[in-house]
């Protein structure tokens, strides 16, 4: 019942076979009409792209379709070997999943690990030392984004000129914060995120900026999260200043004001056990559960024997899969916890008139993945070898350490929000189409799946893993370099979407519920 993502028991130098029990292969390159895969007895009967799937025997119509050795749908008509194996001859279908409550949770050897942090007074850890600008309501957005404008390098280079120790002052606006229940679960869940992102030790200090007339009030956002109005927090609205311009003025003078005790941070040595790290895959394709995906998996297994955390989430992206977390669950409460977060994507699909096989998005296909079930197969590989240890609601303030995992949606900057909101100072990209993204104040490192993507668009790319996929390096390799990304840019080492600029239009808390 393992996956198995690095297991390659075909010789033919032209496809990647992933398990014995597997009846589909998958090309390495464009495999041509007529190629004869000599250590597979197999002829291609029309060209393949690469990262797609070539059938490797027979599929009666209705038989399960298997790669890393499980369940990836189900041949919706008969498929001769050497076929190409896609969306028009594959579909979803229900089968049996053997949970298996903690039948491979394991103890796992501890080791130590450092990394140049910045102690807060009250002994949180950063990655990073931003001022942050938040918004109780879309109304006010357009101010919170004036008042950061002021301080941007790229436009006012003398702004932070004496503040070196100052990463930057960002405004993380949103669309929502009003025409809701005001005790529903909209609102509740906007707040929760908004309150993560308030406390969370990457910000040195916090100006939250309302219109005033909001259903989301900022006294009752600060009350229902805990927050209490300070130095480093301060909160005020447009309509309590007296206005647009007045409002500006007072945000610049507020954010002057708190720059010069942000810049008294220093980095020092710290234990990699305060690293949490959220796990994103965005533009996956056929390589992300061959290359990517496992060597991440891998540096995270690196992370938790150092002490730290791992966030997996985008909950529809591990359907079909969550027997194989379930398994490593340290409990069985926490395994349950887990299938009821399943449940519910069930139920909320079915009221909203969608079912999850929507996922993948039409980029997944072009890549070669076909099915949810594919695409969460591998994306699970992400979690590496781990215990799961606990199961978060959406930007929930995850204390454990080891591997969670998060509700939320496969959005990636509506999962990654959630993932920031509950703490993670460093995120950890994969990418097989090239996705552009960053995520202020946490930063970010994009993981290529294979060369042609990182050769590109190398200049979005931290790291190249498309060597796994032609033998010319291993998971083990990657992942222990991955690991050492994390430590050299939560150092203050700068990933190359912080180098664009990345992270203010990617704060995306998710919304669901009814706007009135």
């Amino acid at each position: 019942m393992h996956l198995i993502a690095r297991t390659r028991s075909s010789e033919d130098p032209a496809v990647i076979r992933l398990n014995p029990l597997d009846n589909v292969l998958i090309a390495r390159q464009v495999l041509p009409e007529g190629l004869h895969l000599d250590a597979e007895a197999v002829t291609v009967r029309q060209s393949i792209p690469s990262g797609h799937k070539v059938a490797s025997q027979r599929v009666e119509q209705g038989e399960a379709l298997r790669r890393y050795g499980q369940i990836i749908g189900f041949a919706s008509q008969p498929i001769e070997a050497g076929e190409h194996v896609h969306v028009h001859n594959v579909e979803m279908g229900d089968f049996a999943r053997d949970y298996a409550f903690g039948e491979d949770a394991h103890s796992v050897p501890a080791r130590e690990a450092f990394f140049e942090g910045i102690v807060r007074a009250d002994g949180r850890v950063a990655t990073r030392n931003y001022v942050g600008i938040l918004t109780s309501v879309n109304c006010s957005a357009t101010v919170a984004r004036a008042v950061a404008d002021h301080f941007r390098r790229d436009i006012h280079p003398e702004a932070l000129a004496d503040y070196p120790n100052v990463d930057g002052v960002v405004a993380l606006s949103h669309g929502a914060g009003c025409a809701v229940d005001p005790s529903g679960e909209a609102l509740g869940l906007l707040r929760r995120t908004l309150g993560g992102y308030a406390v969370h030790p990457n910000f040195a200090a916090v100006l939250i900026i309302g219109l005033g007339c909001e259903t989301n009030q900022i006294e009752s956002l600060m009350q229902t999260q805990g927050l209490t109005a300070g130095a480093q927090l301060r909160a005020f609205t447009i309509q309590g200043i007296g206005g647009t311009s007045k409002t500006i003025a007072a945000g610049i003078e507020q954010v002057k004001a708190l720059l010069a005790d942000a810049n008294q941070v220093r980095r020092e040595p710290v234990s990699a056990r305060h690293l949490i790290v959220g796990l994103q895959c965005g533009g996956s394709d056929g390589y992300s559960g061959i290359t990517a995906n496992p060597a991440l998996g891998n540096a995270v297994d690196r992370l938790v024997a150092a002490g730290g955390t791992a966030i997996l989430s985008e909950t529809p992206e591990i359907y079909g899969a969550e027997h194989l977390l379930t398994r490593r669950a340290v409990s069985r409460e926490v395994g349950e916890k887990l299938i009821a977060r399943i449940h519910w994507w069930e139920d909320y699909c079915q009221r909203m008139n969608a079912e999850l096989n929507n996922n993948p998005s039409a980029g997944n296909k072009a890549g070669g993945l076909t099915t949810i079930l594919e695409k969460s197969l591998g994306a699970v590989a992400k979690a590496g070898s781990s215990n799961l240890v606990d199961v978060y609601q959406y930007a929930e303030a995850v204390r454990a350490k080891g591997l969670v995992f998060m509700d939320t949606p496969g959005y990636d900057p509506v999962s990654a929000t959630g993932q920031v909101a509950g703490g993670a100072n460093l995120i950890a990209f994969t990418t097989g189409r090239g996705s552009a993204y960053g995520c202020a104040p946490a930063p970010s490192i994009k993981l290529a799946t294979n060369n042609r993507v990182f050769e590109h668009q190398e200049e979005d790319m931290d790291v190249n893993c498309g060597g796994i996929a032609d033998g010319s390096t291993s998971i083990e390799e990657r992942g222990a370099y991955i690991f050492e990304q994390m430590l050299r840019i939560a150092s203050g080492q700068r990933s190359k979407s912080e180098q664009h600029g990345y992270g203010q239009n990617e704060f995306v808390p998710w919304q669901i519920g009814a706007v009135t």
